[in-house]
């Protein structure tokens, strides 16, 4: 009976889970399994926005809205891999998802620095650390050694001689504290054989430094420790993003490299929009919401990918021009294969740790019902919540909920400034509003956008390496590195643009 008391598992970042027992569980709402869990977790309840409940797989994940009931969600569970996946047959019928406990993806990281909660901070932690340790956070060595020692001392304590610390290292492996891609390393074998063991020591001789310092440091509680790691964090622009799979051109070295793909993860947050390389863990592009433009379009041939197009500002050999980068939706032979950083068997729902990257396809939806007067935005919730909801509903790809999400975060995000700016009193309020616009007309699409160099740190943009599509206009036609600026391909846009709307050409599309 959907009434009787029944056990549920519902799982944390760290391999911990909580363990409930459920009455009425086939008709339980988010809203009501929310506040049970945080009473569990003894979570207060100015933080109690913080967490969200997600449905998780190999395959796809959810962040799941306030009304929808896990139990029911389940039972459709093939259905929405169907629509929103294209995984096997195969693939999907052994697929299971289960509980998770973690970040709302729409939580602010200005809020997550007033909290003080020591039990709050562990949990948002222990998922900072996770994707630090798979490589969906990509940073550079000087953070990645820095937060390890930060995770050394939480597990540890901060007295550790040098010692200790060398059995610790060797009892837990250095992939317990530093990212699986640098810990493990790269390469050949012979090249893996030859310099393993210095690698391995100079690594450790690293992280060992690192560790001295928070032991001389003065601040090294618990907490301090916890604030610490995650402050590091927050300088990531994509800490807190919602990651989709997808896949970009290699540029070509020659006929026979022409048409490969490599795999990328995108990571979407309210700040913008981030391409990363799923292989090497470094980003190859990195832009906010006021640097470009994007659209998505539909397959024209069956066979064929959906397409997210992402436009912005470049160069080419010093003259000014619009960049286009495809990304595609994931093959099927590959959807939801990559960024493995555990897995355990599933013997059920509820029953299983897999962390893996994820699809994250209707995160958006939690908020919808906040900003019920974006009028732009109904169209997207009648979207989606037909997929969720109407059994003949056509299948959506990732491409196309990419580009929904990026305009959700882009009016999200405008909501949450227009309410801050409304809260202002006074001469402050206007002077700030006088200086958000002055910054807007610098950076806003109605001027020239930052420009975005070659750098060696993994966080930042690697455009030369991307193969795109460059275009001008010379006042009669779009033609491709040609040196004058071009009208915008899109409408979609985070501010008020100045470039008039043009349609894709098909030999742009198909260059």
């Amino acid at each position: 009976s959907f009434y009787t008391a029944q056990d549920v598992l519902i799982y944390l970042f760290g391999e911990s889970a909580v363990h409930l027992s459920v009455e009425g569980l086939g008709s339980i709402n988010v809203q009501e399994l929310g506040r049970i869990v945080r009473e569990a977790l003894h979570i207060p309840e100015s933080a109690q926005d913080a967490f969200a409940f997600w449905l998780c797989s190999p395959l796809l994940d959810l962040q799941l809205k306030a009304r929808h009931q896990p139990y029911k969600l389940c039972r459709q569970w093939q259905d929405l891999l169907y629509r929103f996946t294209e995984a096997s047959e195969e693939d999907i019928s052994q697929d299971e998802p289960y509980l998770q406990f973690r970040r709302n993806v729409f939580y602010a990281k200005s809020k997550e620095l007033l909290i003080d909660d020591e039990a709050v901070l562990r949990l948002l932690y222990e998922e900072a650390r996770s994707n630090i340790l798979s490589g969906r956070y990509p940073c550079d060595p000087e953070h990645w050694t820095g937060l390890g020692a930060v995770s050394l001392a939480l597990d540890e304590g901060t007295g550790l001689d040098g010692q200790q610390f060398t059995s610790v290292i060797r009892e837990k492996k250095l992939s317990s504290f530093l990212p699986a891609h640098v810990a493990m390393g790269s390469g050949g074998l012979l090249s893996t054989l030859r310099g393993k063991s210095s690698r391995q020591a100079g690594l450790e001789q690293n992280l060992l430094q690192a560790y001295k310092n928070i032991n001389t440091s003065a601040g090294n509680s618990p907490t301090q420790l916890l604030r610490q790691y995650l402050t590091t964090c927050h300088a990531l622009p994509y800490y807190g993003s919602a990651f989709f799979l997808g896949e970009i051109d290699k540029p070509a070295q020659g006929i026979l490299q022409r048409g490969k793909r490599k795999a990328v993860n995108v990571g979407i947050c309210l700040e913008g929009v981030y391409v990363m390389d799923a292989k090497e863990k470094h980003v190859l592009l990195g832009l906010r919401f006021n640097e470009l433009s994007w659209d998505h379009s539909y397959p024209e041939e069956e066979g064929d990918s959906h397409i997210l197009w992402l436009e912005f500002d470049g160069e080419e050999d010093g003259t000014p021009v619009n960049k286009l980068l495809k990304i595609y939706s994931k093959q099927q032979e590959e959807s939801g294969c990559t960024a493995i950083s555990r897995e355990r068997a599933a013997p059920g729902v509820f029953e299983s740790f897999m962390i893996r990257c994820s699809c994250s396809a209707h995160l958006f939806l939690e908020q919808l019902n906040r900003f019920k007067s974006f009028l732009r935005l109904l169209s997207i919730a009648s979207l989606l919540n037909n997929c969720w909801d109407e059994k003949d509903c056509v299948s959506h790809q990732m491409a196309e909920l990419m580009s929904g999400f990026i305009e959700f975060c882009v009016e999200l995000k405008s909501a949450s400034e227009g309410a801050a700016a409304a809260e202002m009193d006074g001469e402050a309020s206007l002077s700030q509003q006088a200086a958000g616009k002055e910054g807007g007309n610098k950076n806003g699409r109605g001027g020239r956008r930052g420009m975005l160099h070659r750098q060696s740190s993994v966080v930042c943009s690697r455009v030369h390496s991307l193969n795109t599509i460059s275009y001008v206009d010379n006042g009669k036609e779009i033609k491709r590195l040609k040196p004058k600026r071009a009208a915008s391909f899109f409408t979609r846009q985070a501010s008020a643009a100045t470039y008039s709307a043009v349609q894709v050409t098909e030999s742009l599309e198909q260059g």
